[in-house]
């Protein structure tokens, strides 16, 4: 049985008059998996984003492509390689952690695909190379290109390019991420390279059949790879934009020129001509005076236009080295003294080192106010989660009996309430909304042998509920838990209920906090313009028509199309297969103005690719999704 339903979405637009006095900076950290234990451990994930946030950062790029692996289990990369992710944290996804936690507390995550077109180090290509021969770049010679210890596949070979583009839309596609980073290796290509025979055979054919110059440092040649990888980067950037125009693409190259003279990285093209978002060259310097000259000189090349896109990276740490107090000071200084509004650490312990010192500098001195991020325009993307303990008793109702489990700290922020199977429990979470928009709804388990492996969680829509599982009773299935997303008006809602009904003889339920984080996928409309979230609502009718991509896709067994309409009008929405049969009518009949919304629910169908029409009066609109089973 499919069950439809739609719900008119009232699009946000809010107040500026308080935008004067908030700061419009970008204050990033590198995440990494060297050198770094973050990333190994759900807990140290959570106690990170809550530092990182208490001393102003709001952004964080987490390395996701390193020594060819992913940090997320990737299909791709099963599907092709046989290793769906880099086997020290198999079993879990650090990026899923990663977004909760640092949504939670309002950071921006853009994923950092560190290793970009390299293969491995110091392993003759790695298993990358082996399976794909062809994929390796060659110096002139004839030789894999290996440049201080890396292993390169060739960047301008187009399935090499569809592989990293794969990748990266892969991440776009299955998680609510804020963007895309590549980096000094993404794109580019030694200047050694472009003599495998791939590229020469592109070469001859731009240029009469004549091989590429033996020189590597001839200019044309040159410049002739280096447009190459621009392209490339401009077709990432298509690929995300397509997605989203909210996704940001950044750039966090070597140096200009020198990025440009050894790794054929042009990222002042890339900047001028609009192909990336923001520039954040890695300005890594172990003293004042170099970092100085090296940030004037950086900005040298950068058109006055351009320069609120300018960005520096920072090197905090890097094996024993860890900048002091005195240098970081003087290199954030440096930054507003040349009007560069942001910078980017490399990397998280250099910044949340033993003493805490350097974090403390930073909010003590140059991020005592919150701040926007400036790609935003003046918005605030990322609000700050909504949280509802278990004991709000002016929002919360409990009914039977509790117990309230304290002694041992075992809860969010810390306690617990236990109920057992012997008579009727239950508990109802009221939420004071911040915003009419989609939610993805968590709650927290600090899970216990002695509670249910099946809790029942009921969530309230507003004209409908679902409910939901979780187990409470494996110890290493703990902390936020997602059980589903919803749509949800701005104002004080019921939205969840957790009982004891089919617990299990003997079990216990445990009640803790429940969390609603802002789903941008799902509500990409709604506009926040205050760091504190101020709002005040108005309906804001759409120009033109449009139908949007459904989400999740590929999708199973549900899914939810958004579309929106100018005029109150007769609206028809149906699901083809690719054959022209009808499968289903979602929606048949006059509709408001505005957003609107509808789930299909595919459970009868067999996986494969569908089509969904959108016909209102002449206007016929259709698109692809995916059923994967």
């Amino acid at each position: 049985m499919k069950r439809v339903f739609y719900s008119s979405i009232i699009v946000l637009i809010l107040s500026i008059s308080s935008i004067a006095q908030v700061a419009s900076e970008l204050r990033g950290v590198w995440i990494t998996n060297v050198d770094s234990n973050i990333l190994l451990s759900d807990q140290d994930i959570a106690k990170g984003m809550d530092y990182l946030s208490s001393i102003g950062i709001n952004i964080i790029f987490p390395v996701m492509w390193n020594g060819g692996y992913t940090l997320y289990p990737s299909g791709i990369m099963k599907n092709t390689f046989s290793k769906p992710i880099w086997p020290t944290v198999s079993g879990r996804d650090p990026l899923e952690r990663l977004l909760i936690e640092a949504h939670r507390v309002g950071i921006e995550v853009v994923p950092w695909m560190e290793y970009g077109f390299a293969s491995s180090y110091s392993q003759n290509g790695g298993h990358i190379i082996a399976k794909y021969p062809s994929w390796a770049a060659k110096d002139n010679k004839g030789n894999l290109l290996v440049k201080n210890g890396f292993d390169w596949m060739n960047g301008i070979n187009p399935q090499v390019q569809n592989f990293m583009i794969s990748l990266c839309t892969e991440i776009i596609d299955s998680y609510d991420v804020d963007g895309i980073q590549g980096d000094d290796r993404l794109p580019a290509m030694p200047i050694e390279g472009g003599y495998d025979s791939t590229t020469v055979a592109i070469y001859k054919a731009e240029h009469n059949g004549n091989n590429p110059p033996q020189d590597i440092g001839n200019l044309d040649w040159m410049q002739w790879r280096a447009d190459k990888l621009s392209g490339f980067f401009q077709r990432l950037r298509d690929s995300i934009k397509t997605r989203s125009k909210d996704l940001l693409l950044s750039s966090a190259p070597s140096n200009y020129p020198w990025g440009y003279q050894n790794y054929l990285q042009d990222s002042k093209t890339w900047l001028e001509n609009g192909i990336i978002d923001n520039l954040i060259p890695q300005i890594y310097r172990y003293d004042y005076s170099s970092y100085q000259y090296e940030l004037q000189k950086s900005l040298s090349y950068i058109s006055d236009s351009k320069k609120n896109l300018f960005f520096s990276g920072i090197l905090a740490k890097v094996g024993s080295y860890v900048i002091d107090t005195t240098f970081l000071s003087q290199s954030v200084q440096e930054n507003r003294n040349n009007n560069v509004k942001g910078e980017t650490y490399f990397f998280y312990e250099g910044i949340a080192n033993a003493s805490k010192a350097n974090g403390d500098l930073l909010r003590s001195k140059f991020y005592r106010q919150q701040a926007l991020l400036p790609h935003r325009n003046g918005m605030l993307w990322r609000p700050k989660a909504t949280i509802v303990n278990e004991d709000e008793d002016s929002i919360v109702t409990r009914n039977g009996n509790w117990i309230k489990e304290s002694s041992t700290a075992i809860g969010y922020k810390p306690n617990v309430y236990l109920a057992s199977d012997s008579s009727y429990a239950s508990i109802t979470y009221s939420v004071n909304v911040p915003y009419s928009a989609w939610y993805n709804v968590y709650a927290y388990v600090q899970n216990s042998s002695v509670c249910t492996n099946k809790a029942p969680y009921t969530i309230y829509s507003q004209s409908d509920s679902v409910k939901k599982y979780l187990d409470q009773s494996n110890v290493n299935y703990k902390g936020w838990q997602k059980l589903t997303e919803v749509y949800l008006q701005k104002g004080k809602r019921k939205v969840i209920k957790l009982d004891n009904e089919g617990i299990g003889s003997g079990k216990y339920i445990a009640a803790d906090a429940i969390m609603l984080i802002l789903d941008r996928k799902l509500s990409p409309e709604v506009q926040i313009t205050d760091v504190q979230g101020k709002s005040e609502e108005n309906n804001i009718l759409p120009e033109t028509i449009s139908l949007t991509q459904n989400y999740p896709n590929p999708f199973n067994p549900s899914t939810t199309i958004n579309f929106s309409l100018p005029l109150s009008q007769k609206t028809v929405l149906k699901v083809y297969d690719l054959l022209g049969r009808e499968i289903a009518t979602l929606i048949d009949g006059i509709l408001p103005a505005g957003q609107n919304s509808v789930k299909f629910d595919a459970s009868g169908l067999a996986s494969g690719i569908y089509l969904y029409q959108l016909r209102t009066g002449s206007s016929v609109i259709t698109r692809k999704m995916s059923l994967l089973k």
